[in-house]
This record gives C-alpha cells, structure tokens and sequence, in this order.
C-alpha cells in the first residue's frame, strides 16, 4: 500500500511537474513570438525613419532569412552524406579486412580438403546472401554448445569451422567426404525458404571479437588506431556562439527502456522519442544492442536525417522473451558530435510481500474480554505464492506474566495460591473459548493504507500506566519463583497455561499478484500480565523470505471496569448542557454495590447519575453523566482546569463494596465560551444627508474556539449589512469585518438598536445614532463613472443641481432642514463645489446659485495626465540605465583592446610595433582611470526641466508602456443660502456644513492608441505669431501604439477661421507614423484657438490649435515722405542712408521697389503728360532719367527680413549721367511680397558746373522737351549778357491787416557743389547789382553779394514793404541780376513781383 501511495504520489509530481514544463514551453514561445514581433515592429519603424519602401524591405529580409536557411539545411546534408560515405567506407574496409585474415588463416593451416572447402563456399554464400554479416549467425545464450560438435554438424558456423578445422580434417573419414561431395550446394537466395529445423550452435564470446583471426598484438593496435581514426573523422564537435556542446546529443523518454514482468513467448513493444538536446542540428543513427540482447531485442528506427535542436524522432524496441532470466543491456546510437546509449532492462515476474505493520499492541485490557485486530499482507510483484501464517522458530507460545501481590517471602503459599487463581479464572476461560472465533466490531481495526512504520515505532509499546509496571514487576518475580518450584521438583509435570493470543481463520492460502489478505490477530486476556507474542509469515516461493511481526498486550484483573476509561467530550461551551453514557462492567459472579463520587471542586459543574447502583454479575451497567460548565469554572477547578489551553481533566472514582481499591476513570474536556464581540460597542453615524448613504466597519470577533454562525436580525430598512447581508461563520477565534450601511429617508434624529443572534440563540446588541438631514439643493447624479479614457483625452460628464424647495408648508411634503432643526428659508440657494488640487478632474460651473424651482448644468470634465514628479523620476532612471549600458560597453571595450594588445605583444616580433604599442600604453590607462574616477551622479528629479529632452523622453516612455490606473474622487459641494453676490463676498450667506453634497467620481485611465511623435510628443501646435494675410503649415505626426489597425475620424475645424486640415488620414496599421498638415492664415491681429478631436474606436486624441495673427509694422528714420538727395555735378554719385525699425513681434521679411524699374511704366509712358491733363496734382512718379538707361536712383540692399525690435541700414545712391532739375523716382517697403509699408519720394538734380541757384516760383514743367522756353517780361534785356541770362521769378505777398501789415519775405538760396572737379576754383562768388531801384520800391535784400565754401548753402532774405507810392490795384514788377563766379561765371535775371493782399 505504501508503495501505491508513493506511485500515486510522484504521478502526481510528474503531472505537476509536466503542467509546470508545459506552461514554461508556451510562456517561452509566445515570448519568442513577441519578441520577433518587437524586432519586426522596431526594423519596420527604423526603415520608415530612414524613409524606405517597409514592403519591400521586410520581404527582402524574409528572402535573406529563407536563403539562410537553405544554406544551412544544404550543409548539413552534405555532412549528413559524408558521413554515411565514411561509415560505408569503414563497413567495406572492416568487411574485406575479415576476409582476408580469414583467408590468411586458412591458407597459413595447409590445404583443406574437398569437403572442407564446399562448406568454406557454402557460408560465404550465406554471409553474402545476409545483409549484415555480423548478424548473419543467430546466437543463442540459452544453448549450451556441445563439446564434441563434429564438422559435418549442419548448425556450424563459419567461426566454429575457422577455429576448429585442423581437429575437423584429423576426425573425418572417406565416407563421410564422398557425402560432402555429392550434396548440392546451390540454395536459394531467400533466406525464408532455408530449414530451420536445425539447432543453432552457440558461438563463443571469444569467437565474436571483432578483431580479425590470428591477428597479433601491433596488429589489433594498428586496427584500432585507423578504427579510431576513421570515427574521429566522422564524430566532430558542436560549437555554436563558442560555447562547445559537451553533454549528451540526445535525450531519451523515457530514460530507461524497462520491460517488466514478461511472458516467455509472448511479444512486448515499446515506444521510445529521441530529443535532440544539442546546440544546433544533429543527426542520430542506430548502431545496435549489447550482443547478448540480439536474439531478444529488435530495433525499428527510420532515421529522420538532419534534427533541429528540441525536435524528436521515434524508435519502436521490440523484445520477444525466451527464456525466462531478467536481461540487462543497452541500444546504442550514433550522433555526428558523438555515440550514445539508453540502459535496457528487462525484468522477469516475482513476488513483492510486505506487512503494513510490524508490531502489534493491544494495550491494556482486563481479563475475560476479547479483543481482534487485522494485519495486512500485500503482494506488490506480478506473482502470486502461497503463504502460511505460524508462530515462530524460537517462540514456543505467548509468554504470561501472571500478576500476584504476594512477597516473595511467602514462596511455601505460592502453589496453593496460584491453583486458587486458575479455579477462580476456570469459568472466565471457559466463556472465553466459547466465544473465541467470535470479533467484536468494537475492537477491530480495519488498515487500509500500505504504511510502514519506522524503527522507532516498531519498538515502542504502551504497557499502560505505572500500577500496571508494578503489576508486570511483580509478575515476572512469581514466574522466577515458579521456574525455581519446578528446577527443584522435576518429576512434576509442568502446567500449560491457557494460550491468550490466537490467530483467525485464515493462517494460510494463495496470494495472487498485486492484491493482500487480510490476517486476523485475537487477544483474549486469562491471567493478569503481559502478554508477548511472535509470529511468521512462511512462502513457497523459494526467493521471497519470511516476514516477522511481533504481538504485545496487557491484561488486569479487576471484577468492575469502566468500558472507556478516558470519557472526552470533545469541546463545551459555558452554560451549556453536555451528557454522556458511562458503560461500567463487571465479571464478578454475584451482583456488586457502586457509588459513584465526583470531586469537590465540580461539584456545581458536574454529575454522576444514579450515585448509587447495583451491577449484576457478569453484566453492564450504564452511568449518565451530566456536565453544565459555569462561569465559575476556572475558579472552583483551578486544580483540574488550565486557564491557557482550557483543558479540563478530572478524575472520576467509582467506589465497589466490599473493595479497597476503586475504580477511576478521567473525563476531558476542552470549555471554552461562547460569546461574540462587536467592537465598537456603540456607532454614531454622524450628520447624513438623505441623498447618500454613510458607512462605517465594525469587527465582530469570535473569542469561542469553535465555528459559531450568526446573522443580525431584525434590521430597519434605513440600514444594511455586508457582505452577506449580516449572515455568516467565524472561525474559532477569528474577527471580520462587516460594514454597515446607513442611508436616511428623512429628516429626524435617529436612535436604534442592531441585534446579532448566534447558532445558540445568543443575542449581542450594537446600538447605533444618526442624524438625518435634508439639504436645500440636491443633484441630479450623486456617482458618475467615466468611461476608459484615454492619457491626455478628455471625458464630459453632464448632471444637474437641483432646488426642488419652493414651499415651508412641512405638512405637504419634506421640507429641508438638519435633524429636528429650523427649515431652511425659500430663495436662492448657493453651491460650490472643492476640486482637489492636482487631480484630473474639472467641474464647470464650480461655483453657483440656483433659483427655487429651478436647476444648473454641471459639466465634468476628465483628463487623465501623468504628474510631473512621476516624469521627472522616470527620467533620472532612464538617465541611470543609460549611464549602465554606457559603462557596460566601454568596460567591453576596454576588454577587447586589452585582449587585442595582449595578442599583438605576444604574436608580433617587430620591435617597431611592440614599442609602439608600450608607447601608447600609459596614456590610454591614464584617460581610463580619469574615467573610471569620474562616477556619474544622476541629478535630482526636481532639477529635470519640462522643456529638456530627458523630460519628454520619460513622459514619451511611461506614455508606451502605461498600463491603465483606476482612481475614485469624492468631491464635496457645499452649499449656503442666499445669493452669491461678488462684491460683497459670502458675507450674506447662510452656510451649514452638514448640508454637504457628495459626488463621487470614478475615474479608469488607460494608455493612448494614438499619440503624437513629433514636437517633442506634445499635443499643442502653436503657430506662434502670423502676420495677417500670410498662411503657414505645420507638420503633426501621429503614431498608432496599439496592436490593431485603426480607423481614424477627425472633428470639424470653424469654415470661417484661420485654421484648416489640410491633409486628413483614414486608417492607421499597428506602429505605423502617419503625417497630418494644417495650416493658419489670420485674418486679423488677435490670438487664435482651436482644437481638433482625432478620434479612433478606442479613444480620442485632442489637438489644441493656437496661432496669433500679427500686423506688420514699421518705423522709418526718413522725415515726410521726401527723401532728397540734393544737387550733384552730373555723371558723380552720391548716397545718402536711411533706417527701417521692426516695430513688431514677429520677423519681417521685406522687398525694396522701385517705381522706374516697375514691369508697369512702360504702359504709363503712353499716357498724356500731367501738365496737358486736367487732373490737379503731380501723378507722375518718375521723373527725368539716364540717357544710358541706366537707373538714376538704386537702394541696398533690395530684400531680407528684419528680427523683431531690430534696424535695417539702407543706402540709396544718385548717379545721374547728365544735366537736369527733376530727376525723381519712387521707392516702397513691401513686406512679405504683399503689403506695402513705406512709400519714400527719391529726388535729386544734377549740374554740369559747381554752383547752382534754388527759389522762386516754378517756370517750367518737370518733364524735359525738346522745345525751348524763355520767360515772359515786359522791360527788354539788353545785351548779350542779359540774353544769355537765366529767369528767376520771385512773387511777394504783403498782407494788409487794419491796424498793421506783415511784411512779405522770400528766400533765395546760393549753393556750391562738393567735387573732386574744379580744384582750382574752390568757391563759388555772388552778387546781386540794381539795388538803388530795389530799395526805391520797397524791396530791402541781405546779403547783397558773398562766397559759399563747397558743399554751403547761403540764403539771400528779400522781404518787401509797400512804400507809400504804392498802388494796391497795379502789382509792383522790378527785375534784378544775380551773377555767380565759380568754374564758369552765370547770370541769373530775377524778376520780382510783389502785390498787397488785404485779409
């Protein structure tokens, strides 16, 4: 049985084991799986990193892995092939070697003779008819060969004659020869159609060594060397990744081909699987089994060729027994990185006896009882046997002490008293051998399991208590004092007493294989001792032992005993009533007086009924025992009870008249209480709103060590009880904890009380206050849960706060109010609601008043973000396990130059190299140790900045790997009433706390499935600042970071603002990068925002859009819009600067045009000149131009951008290429190719001398002609000066006021042109001559005449008063000469009208 055990046993730890190996083999394959899914999914996102086609490239690797693969497949078959060829080869070169040494020994023996020489060809037909040479000859272990074998034996082999053919040819006669002779050789080729009705001879073992016949020494050497060679040519060593493969190629299962318990004749297969345990491929072939298995054991094996490492193959071993001997052997196969073998046994049937016990112990009984116990014979063999159950050898009988309380001083008494015994004992004995075959159930033990005790076990015996030893004492010294009764007196016939120990029915009969018999054992007490006893267990089978165990018992006289003498009644709670029936009986011949007493101390707690009672003779008599444990208990008993363990052990007695001694028994029990504890004794629930429900935890505790059920009963209906409803089992001395659940109807103070029964009918009360309030607002929704969102995806709740109270009549319905308090008053009432700080939540409104009668929306928002501290340390790890790898790879480094250098010093002989190579030794130690001292030193997370890139790195990485997070906010909302009125606070408003709402938040977060790669993975496009009218697109790449394709919806951006989508995506693959543009165009200076949802099955990505339109502007140093360039000496240059401040916030990017190189002027050039036109005002902006066609004006630089806040330098330069007054053009600042900023006017003139005159009102138009004018005058001009002489008008106005006038004045200005020209006249000279008639009119001149320096101008004042001759109807008309000396001398007329005006 034993043994069955432990098989069940380990096929359960196989099974466990086999589940355990089985789940380690799937987690490693879907590992494997996985981790060729991330190589995959990382080589597809490098590829499209590096923008390849991810098609192509992943099906040119799957090419590249195939082509390797058939590469591998084809070496290995190439080895597979050289193999067999070499294997081949040693099987011919073996093959013909045997030949020929046999040959030799046949020649080196003399000439044979005919019939010799038939049967030599006869085998060597035989051996090339077999396939396999070796095999050719069955051997046959169970034939004993026979001595005198003869050679015309027909069952000789070729090695038999080989040994034996000279004794052969001494032996053998004429006739004999002719016999052999005439007999036909030619057989057929089917080995099938050959007579098997022969004997085989055995060949010795001698005889089968492979070494060739009549070899010597060196040669056999030789042989084996070339064998060894031959197979070192085959067998080579498996080395994969440098590690060599040194274990065993192939792992067998099972280990052990093991055929148990077989039958002679019959066939047995087995099925075996090869693993190949190697590193790489492999191969395996059959060599063969141990010689002495050929006969018994065939192998059918297919090689399977090349093996991957793990795969199998199957071999089939079958074995078809002759003889019936166990056989041990092995099969051996060939590897190509080795040979190995699998242990082969096979076993014959036998018996496998045991005893589920050894030593059998009755115990303590009393005389005249009879007792039975069972011992178990188990055959655990596949034979059966026939057993016989007898004493042993050297035990004539059971061995009796007999019990006597006589000293050994009254030997002379002794006989008398031991016969007194015997005739008491006679009526006992007989009533005992009556019912001797006779078991009581009561005292029979069935074993039903194969146990086996140990050796400590099997010596120890209970011998009962310490009377009982003195008892054994004194019986031994009455059995030494017998024996010496008898040595003294030997004509006395010794007394055989009565056997006491006796064996059942069954002592012999068959066992059959794997079954037992049960063996019975009776003890039938007579005469008070102990009793000893030795029995075995005797087979037919000749190879199974016997088996020994061993009987003891003890038997007392006593004439009343208690059936059980240790009452246990188990586990008593207090104040309970527990009651037990005591058997007493008695085997005295007359009826006998009992008075039962209980101690003292129990006397409250215990009771013996009847107290008195007579028993009859050789009867029973049955005591009721009543036990009700009271508290008291620990107290009155202290003797007997221990407080710790709660055991109660008390000693009964039991008085018998008429004897001295009385009869004790002891009854146990274990008392223990059966109370429950609630703790707290007392809850108080607190203010509770009629909107929630409020719950507190109390522990009921079972202080009883046994199971007690119990269940609150009875509960209001404002009040609930979990788990379970209040109902429930405590373990001994186990608390749980239950919640209690109060949720007001109404408005009131409430005081009740909870009961919990137990199974016994036990109350234990909870007493339990609260306050119920009713709050003015309530809301629509007290939990919402959010659906799984997204990180950084947003999920909106919707719910409504409510002011249901318009009425104080309490009568119609429930009005608000805290407990029995005042009601609240009707008007608005105010709510807020408290948002914990950093949590993902948002309540818009938070803060509001609602009307009677009326309701406010709420809105919840969720936004599951990652904190920043937990970013921050994410990033310090990561800067920590990429300071690891950096150090692990440059530790490797350094690993490898050390080898590299090692290898070079020792390999190389140049003295050149090897002292470079010391040379350049100390300093790559020194910068090592500089490195190895300069420990890194992550910084602290609160040092990591939000904009670094370690930052976003982190929060890109727990973005990936988030694994979802589940959180539960209660949100309080306090509410007061009265109106919030912002000016004055909540100085107005009415606030109670205990009018608190509750609104519980459950929030799952889970990761994203799409999230945005670019910009450092933000979700905010920021466009920054525009200019208005300009568009500017921006690329968002979006990844998808689940395992399944997507499809994605996009929101509906406004049609009327800046910001559009320009390229929207539909599907997105598992990993895969896709590109979003969108583009802002403002149409005005402000900021703009938007946000566009991405939404997917899963979850939805939130872009925020925001874009400031700017309006370009500018600030130029160029006073008014003229920018002239004065006069220049024609064909010179001159330039003049000017600045552009950028006024803006954004950069500018400007162009500088010029109207005369416009692609527009030559159309305006086919217009009327402005001064034919009628339209007032100058229009043209070009004036006169280059006769070169050159531009006369140019600017530098002509385009760039300007940063904001900064200048811009530009140089306009003059350049005309001959003589003119109205050389003009027109410049513009254009900003972003569009907008013009700055219009700036660009006017010079340009002499061909140095001086030159400026005043006076315009004579002619700006444009040149051909035509030649001359100003109008009514005086002639004389002379050949005056001719030549150039016209200056000059108009006065003098204002006539009515008390005074203002004098009319007019500048004329004289200037000299800085040139490189002209060196010899370096001023310019001028005069003004006629001035008596000037000053006789009124006209008053200053200065009349003076020098200007090069590059001056001097103002010649005329300012004019009317004299008194004046005639205010007639202007006044005076003309002067203005003559000029420079380069050349120039006149100028200058004719002055002056007329009065009258305001």
């Amino acid at each position: 049985m034993e043994k069955r055990m432990q098989a069940v046993l380990s096929l359960k730890n196989n099974i466990t084991s086999n589940r355990e190996k089985l789940r380690a083999l799937q987690v490693r394959d879907r590992a494997k799986a996985l981790e060729a899914k991330k190589q995959e999914l990382k080589m597809r996102a490098a590829i499209v990193a590096e923008g390849g086609d991810v098609t192509k490239e992943i099906f040119l690797h799957k090419q590249c892995v195939e082509l390797e693969r058939q590469k591998q497949e084809f070496t290995e078959q190439q080895k597979s092939k050289k193999i067999e060829i070499i294997a081949q080869i040693l099987e011919e070169e073996a093959y013909a070697k045997k030949h020929q040494a046999r040959a030799n020994t046949l020649r080196s023996r003399g000439k044979l003779p005919d019939s010799l020489r038939w049967r030599i060809k006869t085998w060597q037909y035989i051996e090339n008819a077999c396939e396999d040479p070796a095999t050719a000859v069955l051997q046959k272990s169970w034939r004993t060969p026979s001595a005198c074998s003869s050679v015309d034996d027909k069952s000789s082999s070729v090695a038999d004659f080989s040994e034996k053919a000279s004794q052969d040819s001494i032996h053998e006669n004429d006739e004999e020869d002719d016999e052999e002779a005439n007999k036909t050789l030619v057989k057929p080729e089917f080995t099938g159609l050959w007579s098997q009705d022969c004997n085989l001879y055995k060949v010795p073992k001698d005889e089968t060594d492979p070494k060739p016949l009549g070899a010597s020494k060196m040669e056999r050497k030789i042989f084996t060397e070339n064998l060894e060679k031959l197979r070192s040519g085959i067998i080579h060593k498996q080395v994969v990744s440098g590690h060599e493969f040194k274990g065993c190629p192939f792992y067998s299962k099972p280990s052990l081909i093991h055929f148990k318990d077989f039958d002679v004749g019959r066939t047995y297969k087995k099925k075996i699987i090869l693993i190949n345990a190697s590193y790489s491929v492999n191969f395996c072939k059959l060599v063969g089994v141990s010689e002495h298995l050929k006969d018994f054991i065939s192998i059918h094996f297919d090689p399977p060729g090349q093996m991957s490492a793990g795969m199998s193959c199957e071999v089939v071993v079958t074995f078809k027994p002759m003889i019936n001997e166990v056989l041990e052997g092995k099969v051996t196969f060939l590897a190509q990185n080795g040979s190995f073998s699998i242990p082969l046994k096979c076993t014959i049937k036998r018996c496998v006896l045991a005893l589920d016990k050894e030593l059998i112990d009755f115990g303590t009984h009393v005389v005249g009882e009879t007792i039975s116990r069972t011992i178990i014979l188990t055959n655990q063999g596949a034979l059966g046997t026939r057993f016989k159950l007898q004493t042993s050898a050297g035990d004539n009988g059971t061995h009796t002490a007999v019990k006597s309380s006589l000293e050994k001083m009254v030997n002379p008494a002794l006989n008398d008293i031991i016969s007194e015994e015997k005739a008491s004992s006679s009526p006992a004995e007989s009533s005992i051998s009556e019912n001797k075959d006779q078991v009581s159930p009561v005292h029979t033990e069935e074993v039903t399991q194969h146990i086996s005790l140990p050796e400590s076990q099997k010596t120890e015996t209970s011998l009962g208590s310490s009377h009982v030893e003195q008892h054994s004492r004194d019986t031994l010294n009455v059995e030494a004092d017998l024996e010496a009764e008898k040595a003294q007196s030997p004509s006395e016939p010794p007394s055989e007493g009565p056997v006491e120990i006796t064996l059942g029915k069954v002592t012999e009969g068959e066992i059959g294989p794997f079954s037992s018999v049960k063996l019975q054992i009776i003890f039938t007490p007579s005469i008070p001792g102990d009793v000893h006893a030795e029995f075995e267990i005797a087979f037919d089978n000749p190879d199974c032992k016997p088996l020994h165990f061993c009987v003891i018992g003890v038997s007392v006289d006593v004439p009343v005993w208690v059936t059980n003498p240790n009452v246990d009644l188990k586990i008593c709670m207090y104040d309970r009533l527990y009651q037990d029936s005591i058997i007493i009986r008695s085997r005295a011949k007359a009826a006998l007086r009992l008075k039962f007493e209980v101690c003292k101390e129990l006397s409250n707690h215990m009771e013996l009924l009847p107290k008195t009672g007579y028993i009859q003779a050789l009867s029973t008599f049955s005591v009721q025992l009543k036990f009700l444990p009271r508290h008291s208990l620990p107290e009155d008993a202290e003797k007997y009870f221990d407080t710790e363990t709660r055991v109660l052990e008390v000693p009964m007695t039991i008085t018998v008249a008429d004897k001295t001694k009385p009869v004790e028994f002891i009854v146990h029990a274990i008392v223990t209480t059966s109370d429950l504890e609630i703790s707290p004794a007392e809850v108080n629930f607190g203010y509770c709103t009629i909107c929630e429900a409020v719950q507190t935890t109390i522990t009921l505790t079972n202080k009883s060590i046994l199971p007690q059920e119990f269940g609150f009963v009875g509960l209001p209906e404002f009040v609930e009880i979990q788990p379970s409803d209040g109902f429930g089992m405590l373990l001994p001395l186990e608390s749980l904890k239950l919640d209690i659940i109060f949720k007001a109807n109404k408005a009131k103070e409430y005081s009740f009380e909870l009961t919990c029964k137990s199974e016994i009918n036990r109350q234990f009360k909870l007493s339990c206050k609260a306050v119920g309030v009713h709050p003015p607002l309530e809301l629509s929704h007290s939990l919402v849960k959010f659906a799984a969102t997204a990180l950084n995806d947003v999920s909106t709740a919707t719910l409504y706060v409510v002011n249901s109270h318009v009425s104080l009549n309490r009568f119609t319905h429930a009005v608000p109010r805290i407990g029995n308090g005042e009601t609240a008053p009707v008007g608005p009432t105010s709510f807020e609601f408290l948002v914990p700080e950093e949590s993902p939540v948002t309540i818009m409104p938070s803060v509001g008043t609602v009307l009677p009668g009326k309701k406010c929306l709420i809105q919840v928002y969720f936004r599951p973000v990652l904190s920043e501290q937990l970013i921050r340390e994410e990033a310090v790890q990561m800067l920590c396990r990429a300071d690891t790898q950096r150090t692990m790879l440059k530790k490797i480094r350094e690993s490898d130059m050390q080898k590299r250098k090692d290898e070079t010093l020792s390999g190389k002989k140049d003295g050149k190299k090897s002292s470079f190579a010391i040379f350049r030794q100390p300093s790559r130690v020194r910068g090592s140790k500089h490195g190895a001292n300069s420990a890194f030193e992550p910084p602290k997370p609160e040092e990591i900045k939000t904009n670094s890139e370690e930052y976003i790195a982190a929060q890109y990485s727990l973005i990936r790997n988030f694994t979802g997070k589940f959180e539960r906010y209660i949100i309080p909302c306090f509410v007061a009433s009265g109106d919030i009125d912002e000016k004055k606070g909540s100085e107005n408003l009415k606030y109670s706390p205990h009018n608190t709402l509750y609104l519980e938040l459950h929030c799952p977060a889970v990761a994203p499935s799409v999230v945005v790669t670019s910009n450092n993975g933000k979700n905010i496009i920021n466009f920054g600042e525009v200019a208005v009218g300009h568009r500017l697109i921006k690329q968002i790449t979006v990844q998808n970071i689940s395992q399944e394709q997507l499809a994605l919806g996009f929101s509906i951006l406004n049609p009327n603002g800046p910001f559009l989508l320009v390229s929207p995506v539909g599907t997105v693959e598992p990993g895969e990068n896709q590109f979003l543009f969108i583009s802002f165009c403002p149409n005005e200076s402000k900021v703009f925002f938007e946000t566009l949802d991405i939404r997917s099955i899963k979850a939805t990505l939130t872009l925020s859009i925001v874009g400031q339109g700017v309006a370009p502007s500018i600030a130029c140093s160029v006073d008014g819009e003229v920018l002239n360039m004065g006069y220049v000496i024609a064909k010179e240059k001159v330039s003049s600067t000017f600045k552009i401040q950028n006024t803006s916030t954004l950069p500018l990017q400007y162009s500088i045009k010029l109207a005369s190189l416009s692609l527009t002027r030559e159309q305006e050039q086919q217009r009327l000149p402005f001064f034919i036109t009628s339209s007032p005002g100058r229009t043209d902006s070009v004036g006169t131009q280059n006769y070169s066609g050159l531009s006369v004006f140019s600017v530098f630089p002509v385009e760039g951008v300007i940063e904001p806040g900064k200048y811009q330098d530009f140089t306009v330069t003059f350049s005309p290429d001959h003589e003119s007054l109205y050389y003009c053009d027109c410049l513009k600042v254009v900003l972003f190719g569009k907008e013009i900023a700055r219009v700036i006017w660009l006017k010079g003139a340009a002499r061909n001398h140095m001086m030159f005159v400026e005043g006076g009102d315009p004579l002619d138009v700006p444009i040149e002609s051909l035509a030649v004018t001359s100003p109008m005058s009514e005086d002639a001009v004389k002379g050949e000066q005056e001719e030549s002489a150039k016209s200056i008008l000059l108009s006065l106005e003098y204002i006539q006021a009515e008390t005074s006038g203002t004098p009319a004045v007019r500048e004329l200005k004289i200037g000299a042109i800085r040139t490189a020209q002209f060196v010899s006249k370096k001023n310019v000279e001028f005069s003004l001559d006629n001035l008596p008639l000037l000053q006789q009119k009124g006209f008053t001149i200053e200065p009349v005449k003076g020098t200007v320096d090069r590059g001056q101008i001097k103002s010649i004042s005329v300012s004019w008063v009317p004299p008194a001759d004046f005639d205010p109807d007639h202007p006044l008309m005076v003309a002067a000469i203005l003559t000029l000396k420079g380069d050349i001398k120039e006149s100028y007329k200058v004719l002055f009208i002056a007329r009065v005006v009258s305001t």
